[in-house]
């Protein structure tokens, strides 16, 4: 079960939807609830107009703006498909990784941001780590359906691959002394933000080609790693526009 009118509608408008049923609040009449019944009914899919307290028994402690769809599953992507899209990828390589993101908020905040800076896809190690559930699908306002995100068995050995493939792994660390804003990212990068509170794990570091910090002002000690994700890609953003 996916919820928000974000996540559904984005389902609905996949290339290759998954959505199978969609509920929405009799109640609502606007033109997004609209839109998702238009859609919906395009595919051919049921719609059930229902009371609001009906769709609160559904997903009970859920904000679902008056919205839940019945899906298959939204999979994470592995390592043969992470091959498959570096060999098909036409730009230089903008990867985001995330080393034991456990918070579904913040993965979907990540995925979000991910796509909006232009990352190429999103990486996660399998174990200790957020997957693709209801909350992260509905935090990303869609970008789950849009970006790959792939979840890796052994991270440490990814980082490998990827540096075989000539792509520079840069980590972030605060205790590093090279400042984010002086790494070269016009190049194959993939940036590597670690989980909340911990930051990334000693052997993921030692993967690392470089590590930076994010330069920050007052007593703040970290940024969620949302916030992080969006300096680091908006400053890779920002050097390949130059």
């Amino acid at each position: 079960m996916i919820y928000g009118l974000h996540a559904v509608q984005a389902a609905l408008d996949a290339p290759s939807s998954r959505v199978i049923e969609v509920w929405l609040a009799d109640a609502r009449h606007d033109q997004r609830v609209k839109a998702i019944a238009e859609s919906a009914d395009r595919l051919g899919l049921k719609t059930h107009a229902v009371e609001r307290e009906q769709l609160d028994e559904l997903l009970p402690d859920k904000i679902h703006q008056g919205c839940i769809a019945r899906c298959k599953p939204l999979e994470a992507l592995g390592e043969i498909e992470l091959g498959m899209l570096l060999d098909d990828l036409e730009q230089q390589p903008l990867l985001l990784i995330l080393d034991g993101v456990q918070d579904p908020h913040n993965l979907g905040a990540c995925l979000r941001t991910a796509e909006a800076a232009g990352a190429h896809a999103v990486i996660a190690p399998k174990d200790r780590a957020s997957g693709l559930t209801a909350t992260a699908i509905k935090i990303s306002s869609g970008s789950a359906e849009r970006l790959p995100f792939f979840q890796v068995t052994n991270l440490a050995r990814v980082l490998r691959e990827l540096q075989q493939r000539g792509i520079w792994i840069i980590g972030t660390s605060g205790e590093s002394e090279q400042s984010l804003y002086q790494s070269g990212l016009t190049g194959p990068v993939a940036i590597v933000l670690g989980a909340e509170g911990k930051g990334i794990r000693r052997l993921t570091r030692e993967h690392c080609d470089e590590v930076v910090f994010i330069p920050m002002q007052g007593q703040t000690e970290s940024l969620n790693v949302s916030v992080a994700a969006g300096v680091c890609l908006y400053e890779a953003y920002r050097q390949r526009l130059l």
